[in-house]
């Protein structure tokens, strides 16, 4: 048969409705504060002058001023600019002593570090992320990837146990209580801790988001109400840019930053569950009323022979399900029992590794193009609309496939061109920085709907939490990535360029899903 009986049911009730449209309106607040806890951080470590504290000094000679303390205790480099990272090592001499013969023997920083008074708190400056602490700053960004890893592996999973509609308080509502901790934690690893859990409630919030807004809308229109939410994350990284602009003080910026989440709450009466959720659990008479609801507020009609009293009578028809006997929620195991769900599977993780990788490979590196950071940012979420937003045509007009692979293709040729840009030509390389931002982005939406249409509704959530956890490990390695410049500064660039184009030839072998219905069962 074409089409399942809660597709019908759905079809009737409205593809793309009031009900609908709301539904999607009440999933963008959850993504502006997504984008805000994406890429925080990277303007919360700021570059700042610093240098040893030697105030050592003070004790034989109080009188010295700021410039000749450092004068008698700092090393210089090779430009005569103060060591950041050295200082000579304190002796009990006198102050003539010192003059007359100078200090050769050096150390590093023993008594932490000393940073301009003007500059606003910030994570570098209060935790000291400097020297040999610096490496701290791409862990930190790790760890909150490993935070996402971990979402994507416990509420896919779960959501399909337990339902859409709880996963998503339940994500919110730690999003919003450890983001504003964070502005309040006393040390660094206890920050680190606290972006884990903020990484797993945004991975929980935006695979389940997704799944209940696919779940609800019709084929025709699930392109537009998917990527609508993604454009409402590019606006966010624009809002971030000012937002971090405006408050410098890290701990304010967090507050301003997280404590949004929470207006979330005054809408949940509202936020339904999934029709097609609560039919593979047996649980019809909730179905029903969910079904009716989303029928009075899209002003239809449910033809009786649909929807009865006692039961979703043409659901079962077509389904073979009874509500003794309802399907069972899908395991990760099922994803590689059968041929084609294996392959799809494995391949639509290839595709969310390697997609991932990329954006986060140029995301992350802002502050590494030359230009000043805020605009940087600001470009690289304006460009996020429009390529967002042409998801929306390409989808339609040339397929999912087909759109994949090319936009896959793009990404990583352009980084690779980028390996070849000398490094005194920082508008260049930002322009074909932001181009495979452009294409990173368009391809990021177009694996969220493809993988989402791709597995049947009883293992979707396990599917996509799947491949959202092989991107999340993708997001991981990313920072890490970066370190391998000190080697040469082509090879982060040449690997986040190679990776995109063999997930793009991969991508060649799944099949098409345009104007297709969703499968419920395996």
């Amino acid at each position: 048969l074409p089409m399942s009986g809660v597709g019908e049911i759905l079809k009737a009730v409205g593809d793309f409705g009031p009900f609908q449209k709301w539904l999607v309106a009440l999933t963008l607040i959850p993504c502006l504060s997504v984008a805000f806890h994406q890429f925080c951080q990277l303007f919360m470590v700021p570059h700042v002058p610093h240098h040893c504290d030697t105030s050592w000094i003070r004790a034989i000679a109080p009188n010295l001023t700021e410039e000749e303390q450092l004068n008698l205790t700092l090393p210089r480099d090779a430009d005569g600019e103060y060591e950041q990272c050295s200082m000579y090592s304190p002796v009990d001499w006198d102050l003539d002593s010192i003059v007359a013969y100078g200090l050769n023997a050096t150390e590093k920083c023993s008594s932490g570090w000393v940073y301009p008074s003007a500059q606003p708190p910030s994570l570098l400056t209060e935790f000291d992320l400097v020297c040999d602490r610096k490496d701290l700053n791409d862990i930190s960004q790790s760890i909150y990837m490993l935070g996402l890893f971990l979402g994507s592996m416990i509420f896919g999973p779960l959501s399909d146990r337990i339902g859409r509609r709880p996963v998503i308080l339940m994500s919110v509502f730690l999003q919003g209580l450890f983001g504003v901790g964070i502005a309040f934690v006393p040390h660094f690893y206890v920050y680190m801790a606290f972006r884990c859990v903020v990484g797993a409630s945004v991975s929980g919030i935006t695979i389940t988001i997704l799944s209940l807004a696919t779940e609800w809308i019709g084929v025709s229109s699930r392109p537009k109400a998917v990527l609508t939410s993604h454009c409402c994350f590019a606006i966010g990284q624009m809002i971030l840019a000012g937002l971090s602009y405006g408050i410098r003080n890290w701990r304010l910026l967090e507050i301003a930053g997280s404590a949004p989440i929470f207006a979330f709450f005054f809408f949940i009466r509202v936020l339904p569950e999934s029709a097609r959720w609560l039919v593979t659990k047996g649980r019809i008479e909730e179905a029903k009323k969910v079904l009716q609801k989303a029928a009075s507020v899209n002003k239809c009609t449910i033809p009786p022979g649909l929807l009865e009293q006692h039961g979703l009578t043409l659901a079962f028809c077509i389904l073979k399900l009874k509500p003794e006997k309802q399907t069972k929620s899908g395991s990760a195991l099922d994803l590689f029992r059968k041929k084609h769900l294996r392959k799809v599977t494995l391949i639509m993780s290839c595709a969310w590794f390697v997609n991932s990788f990329v954006y986060y490979g140029l995301s992350l590196n802002v502050t590494n193009f030359g230009l000043d950071i805020y605009l940087t940012q600001l470009a690289f979420g304006a460009v996020e609309i429009p390529a967002r937003a042409s998801c929306i045509f390409l989808l339609q007009w040339f397929g999912r496939r087909k759109t994949q692979i090319a936009l896959l293709l793009l990404s990583g040729l352009v980084c690779l061109i980028i390996t070849g840009i000398p490094e005194d030509q920082p508008v260049v390389t930002t322009i074909l920085a932001i181009i495979g931002k452009f294409a990173a982005s368009a391809s990021f939406s177009t694996s969220y709907i493809y993988s989402a249409e791709l597995f049947p509704t009883v293992v979707r959530q396990t599917g996509v939490g799947l491949c959202s956890m092989l991107g999340r490990v993708a997001g991981i390695m990313a920072p890490l990535i970066r370190l391998l410049e000190q080697y040469h500064r082509a090879i982060p660039m040449a690997i986040f360029g190679s990776t995109p184009v063999v997930g793009a030839l991969l991508c060649i072998l799944l099949p098409e899903t345009r104007g297709t219905e969703l499968a419920d069962d395996t």
